[in-house]
């Protein structure tokens, strides 16, 4: 134990703690939740904290806090971990159905998914991001589990971690997708997030506390939602094309423009207005994509959206030059 954490670093290490039989591979395992136990565990709320991915389709009787959540699983959700990230969990909890998989990040070394796994960014959500499943979708992901128990029950071979691997990535691009269609679904729900973040930002770059706070980050704006940095990212970028980071920059772009225009401020100046504490010090969020594009035959030249010329400015005095520049 560290701390106020019970680790539960390795595959064993977890079987142990669900008082069942040690893992057929140590670095993988999918487990039917109505084969363990939880004798083991603390009668009182204890943080576990998994050194592992986690993926849980669950149906119980009870809750459980993963994050700032609490999350009631009347009903059959998934919830996803990645290694380092604690569950808070006791020991009275009724599990009527379900699964989890678990696998170490070592059985991902010189594989595609291991390039990847990032990508996947529903394992940073939150529980109250949890994806809610259908008995079809069900089926397939346990389908998959099936598959991948099948494999290392057998006798490990050259081919096993391959095998392994690639049915993993198969359920989690099918969770992609039964991701992908529930923001469908949640479609009033997550247009009105759109609009509330739209104007959080609006109303943060009117005012001028820019120099005393500084240029707003991610983790920003999904903590005035109550979301997840991922989840926010991910419910923008389907609803606007753009993630959380470039919205922040395309504000930052039309907050320059206006100061630069309307005031006889140096560029100096303008870039301490905006938050830049070293202006002559390349910004961290201005070495990235800026996006410009005609948005008809007719519009002016200044007109910003997703497109593909890149602007890599190396100062914040230099982002500024530019929009003297070719701005104007």
């Amino acid at each position: 134990m560290t701390g106020s954490f019970v680790d539960i670093a390795t595959i064993s290490d977890l079987h142990r703690l669900y008082s069942i039989p040690a893992p057929k591979h140590p670095l993988v395992s999918f487990i039917s939740l109505d084969e363990i136990t939880r004798d083991n565990f603390s009668e009182d709320e204890t943080a576990y904290r998994l050194g592992f991915y986690s993926i849980y389709l669950k149906q119980v009787k009870g809750s459980m806090k993963y994050g700032r959540s609490q999350y009631d699983f009347d009903e059959g959700t998934l919830v996803f971990t990645a290694p380092g990230q604690a569950i808070h969990t006791q020991r009275k909890i009724a599990y009527n159905e379900g699964w989890g998989l678990f696998f170490h990040p070592d059985l991902l070394y010189r594989t595609a998914l291991a390039r990847k796994i990032q990508g996947y960014s529903y394992f940073h959500y939150d529980t109250h991001e949890a994806l809610h499943v259908s008995d079809t979708e069900k089926k397939i992901l346990r389908e998959c589990g099936a598959n991948i128990r099948r494999e290392y029950e057998q006798n490990i071979d050259k081919h096993t971690q391959d095998l392994i691997v690639s049915n993993i990535e198969l359920l989690l691009n099918y969770c992609t997708r039964f991701y992908d269609r529930q923001f469908l679904i949640r479609a009033k729900a997550n247009h009105d997030i759109v609009q509330q973040f739209e104007a959080a930002l609006l109303d943060y770059f009117s005012k001028d506390t820019l120099i005393d706070e500084g240029l707003p980050d991610v983790k920003y704006f999904a903590t005035q939602l109550n979301l997840s940095p991922n989840y926010l990212s991910d419910l923008l970028n389907k609803y606007t094309g753009k993630t959380t980071q470039e919205h922040i920059h395309l504000q930052l772009v039309e907050k320059a423009k206006s100061m630069l225009w309307g005031t006889p401020k140096s560029i100096s100046e303008i870039a301490y207005d905006l938050g830049f504490e070293h202006p002559s010090i390349s910004p961290r969020c201005l070495k990235t994509r800026w996006a410009w594009r005609r948005r008809n035959s007719g519009c002016r030249r200044n007109s910003f959206g997703m497109a593909t010329v890149i602007l890599r400015a190396r100062s914040a005095t230099t982002f500024l030059y530019f929009f003297r520049k070719n701005a104007m």
